[in-house]
């Protein structure tokens, strides 16, 4: 058995929900990439490759997409992020399939919530606020994925043309993320504003790992060679 590459699970987990086709968007070099996957046919999915023009930030690379997904139910998540269930995305496609929300996020319980974008939700799954990165709070719950429907993807569209018109950079963006990159929970926060329904499922049995740090890799490795759980 080969190894797998970090993207491969997350393409995986897609294809498990009956996801036909991905994109996969790119910074100028990262050839290694469309050279690795090809067209798909190894994971019975259509792959389609886009280039990063704008650098600010995950909601810049997704526009890409734009024309071509701009009507599709679309499933999102960060490639350097392991996590499970392996069935996330069945779980979070036929919440949004009763439930009809504009957004559905996948919520697991945060070993690191200083980090990452913590979801205010009540009993019913409803999403009432995300809190991103914060010193403290008593939130328990991190997005790691979601899936939603064209509203959510026409919103992220006009909003970023606003911020663009607006002269969006690094430095703006540093009041929001210390990187400078625009952070994919602020638009949804922002959307929560504007009245967009979100709600989340939690996975109570799951866990993450986040690879693009050095305490995430770690617990990627632990858990890999089966010394501990990726769950907290």
């Amino acid at each position: 058995m080969r190894p797998k590459v970090a993207a491969e699970y997350l393409i995986e987990k897609m294809k498990l929900a009956g996801v036909a086709e991905a994109f996969l968007i790119l910074r100028k070099g990262k050839w290694d990439i469309p050279a690795y996957f090809g067209n798909g046919s190894d994971y019975e999915m259509r792959l389609a490759y886009l280039m990063m023009d704008v650098p600010y930030g995950p909601p810049y690379s997704m526009d890409e997409a734009y024309t071509f997904v701009r009507d599709r139910i679309i499933a999102f998540g960060f490639a350097d992020i392991l996590f499970q269930p392996d069935d996330a995305f069945v779980q979070l496609l036929e919440r949004q399939g009763k439930s009809r929300a504009d957004i559905i996020l996948g919520l697991l319980n945060a070993y690191n919530p200083e980090e990452m974008d913590m979801v205010e939700i009540d009993r019913q799954g409803r999403v009432h606020s995300m809190v991103l990165k914060p010193g403290h709070t008593d939130l328990k719950y991190a997005w790691i994925c979601a899936v939603w429907n064209g509203a959510f993807t026409d919103f992220l569209h006009e909003f970023l043309a606003t911020k663009m018109k607006n002269g969006s950079n690094r430095k703006a963006n540093k009041t929001i993320d210390a990187s400078g990159d625009l952070p994919l929970g602020a638009v949804i926060q922002a959307a929560i504003k504007n009245g967009l329904s979100v709600e989340g499922v939690i996975f109570p049995q799951g866990g993450y790992a986040d690879i693009g740090t050095p305490k995430g890799l770690l617990r990627a490795v632990q858990s890999l060679s089966g010394q501990s759980l990726l769950r907290r």
